[in-house]
């Protein structure tokens, strides 16, 4: 993806996550990333990316 489709991206899940409310927002956003997972081949790269996001949380 490029700058401005990773904007575009971006903000259709905020849109969302605001259609979902702040209650359902970790359910939601937990399938999403399920359904992401799915579809990327390399368990390497998935793994990489969750402690990525953990580190960034931790931060």
């Amino acid at each position: 993806m490029n700058s401005t489709e990773l904007d575009t991206a971006y903000t259709a899940l905020a849109h969302a996550l605001t259609r979902v409310g702040q209650a359902q927002s970790p359910l939601f956003l937990s399938m999403l990333c399920l359904s992401l997972m799915s579809r990327n081949p390399d368990l390497g790269q998935v793994l990489a990316l969750i402690e990525q996001a953990e580190a960034q949380h931790s931060a």
